[in-house]
């Protein structure tokens, strides 16, 4: 299939903090111990193997064993899950939301992501083992970021009232979704394909995290993936150690509080702000906070609080009901598995990178950190289309007011760039503003109240002459709209947008196939794949 790169950079959809962790600049690099590359890996390999505890493995190999009693797995998954017991053997990971059949269209690119690195990696180091894995956020609450997903502009979303772990809630309700689904995606081999999915997925499983990992394990089983959930007993177990720091020293805000003074030193985005404890209490229905007030601790909303011999008993008996919010996940997904590499996109990465002291304080080995790929998929007409209106990919990316006004000056038979004007009145401004220096204050004012005014009538007449050539041109002008909108819904990203179904019914099987052909994890660029 043809392809082409663009930089991240200039797309414009991505932070300065990501661009700049891309470029390794000198001010990103305390926030990551290695860059991903090939070679970067063998140093990695040998800090994860000296670092990690291997009484996890066979706790992790038989919790993932019993977690997939119930699917029906590939020989490939079982014998990675088997795997994990070697200590030659590594993981790749990355991790998203339970949302509804997969959400956008990114959760493919994700997962390919680290399904291609996997192959990657084993090729350089053959002497290692390395396992897919994608980590479900069952215990993520808002339901609503996740309750939906939309298909050829209908949003086809599960109304129901929902509380505590997402992955606990039941699959009751999801016929109505199917019946509206039927209704808008049309008929044929795809659409049947899809429906039986979504029926088999959503109808035949009893909760969230069970039908998410069927869905995901059909999608992916023949390429070995590994679906883990984290909301289990033994895994938390083992991460309870790491727990009490947290309720008694408050590790966590203390670390991550100084990377955030670092990175709005340098005017970066704070993506997330820890608690003094980043850890929700996790019981039937309920996922709630916990807060500590003088020697107490309380779960909030509820009457329940514990003494400090209360709840360290707490932790030790039922692990379970601890639940880590987003600045203590990450720590909890590395305890447990000997990984390497986290892959995800631009926010998640942000937040990843306000991590890395709390790990050093926890002495766990801060993984890689992994840009996930990013594609924009295009067909032959669509490609046929933008030649036509001479339109370069790089262009689509523009904002669309910039992208017309561009255009709109390009295909003028007369300049309506009024830049070198407006720097000539600057000039002829220098003048006056030198004779005002010679004279009293009120004359300078005068100047600068002039000048103002005479740039901004020159700025409004530039506008109105590309209003009026934006009228005599809408003939071209809306081909543009529509070719951006295509390829762009709502003036976004593709894959922050459409769900996988929307292209499964253009291409079948052969999207998944050419994304597995096509997505190369390391390489930095963003692809526009033509299908």
């Amino acid at each position: 299939m043809p392809s082409t790169h663009i930089s991240i950079r200039d797309t414009h959809y991505f932070s300065s903090l990501i661009c700049d962790y891309l470029d390794e600049t000198t001010l990103v690099k305390p926030l990551f111990s290695r860059f991903p590359n090939l070679d970067n890996f063998k140093s990695q390999i040998h800090e994860k193997n000296t670092n990690f505890d291997t009484s996890h493995r066979p706790i992790l190999v038989e919790t993932l064993r019993k977690q997939y009693e119930s699917t029906k797995s590939s020989k490939t998954t079982i014998a990675n899950i088997d795997a994990l017991l070697d200590h030659d053997t590594f993981t790749i990971t990355t991790g998203h939301q339970l949302n509804l059949f997969t959400g956008p269209l990114y959760f493919l690119y994700k997962i390919i992501s680290v399904i291609n690195l996997t192959e990657e990696l084993k090729e350089k180091y053959p002497s290692c083992n390395f396992v897919p894995v994608y980590w479900m956020a069952t215990e993520d609450h808002d339901f609503d970021e996740i309750n939906f997903f939309n298909y050829n502009g209908t949003k086809l979303q599960w109304s129901r009232e929902s509380s505590g772990a997402v992955g606990r809630i039941n699959t009751e309700g999801l016929e109505a979704i199917l019946a509206t689904f039927k209704s808008v995606i049309g008929v044929g081999k795809n659409a049947d394909v899809l429906l039986d999915l979504f029926q088999k997925t959503y109808i035949e499983q009893s909760n969230l995290t069970e039908a998410t990992r069927y869905l995901t394990n059909e999608l992916f089983k023949s390429y070995g993936l590994v679906i883990i959930d984290g909301d289990d007993k033994n895994l938390k177990a083992l991460f309870s150690p790491h727990v009490k720091q947290e309720l008694f020293k408050q590790t966590s805000y203390n670390s991550v509080q100084e990377t955030n003074k670092y990175l709005k030193t340098h005017k970066y985005k704070v993506q997330v702000n820890p608690r003094e404890i980043n850890l929700f209490y996790l019981k039937d229905n309920n996922r709630n906070r916990l807060l500590k007030k003088r020697e107490r601790f309380f779960v909030n909303d509820t009457d329940i609080s514990f003494s400090k011999s209360e709840i360290m008993k707490e932790v030790e008996c039922f692990p379970e009901r601890f639940s880590p919010n987003v600045i203590m996940r990450p720590l909890y997904q590395e305890v447990i598995l000997p990984n390497l590499c986290y892959i995800g996109g631009g926010g998640e990465l942000a937040y990843w990178l306000q991590l890395k002291s709390y790990f050093n304080s926890e002495n766990i080995t801060f993984p890689m950190l992994l840009l996930r790929n990013s594609v924009l998929i295009t067909t032959s007409k669509q490609i046929g289309k933008a030649d036509k209106l001479g339109l370069s990919i790089k262009e689509l990316f523009k904002k669309q007011e910039d992208l017309i006004a561009d255009k709109i000056r390009q295909f003028s038979t007369f300049n309506i760039d009024f830049t070198p004007q407006i720097e000539l009145l600057q000039n002829q401004f220098l003048y006056l503003h030198e004779l005002a220096k010679q004279t009293d204050k009120s004359f300078s004012g005068a100047v600068s109240a002039q000048e103002k005014k005479q740039l901004k009538g020159l700025i409004n007449l530039e506008k109105r002459l590309l209003k009026a050539q934006k009228r005599k041109l809408n003939h071209l002008t809306s081909r543009i709209i529509d070719l951006q909108n295509e390829l762009f819904p709502r003036e976004n990203l593709q894959e922050r947008q459409l769900n996988f179904s929307e292209l499964y019914m253009l291409f079948g099987t052969q999207l998944i196939e050419q994304l597995v052909l096509n997505l190369q994890p390391l390489k930095k660029d963003f692809l526009i794949l033509e299908m």
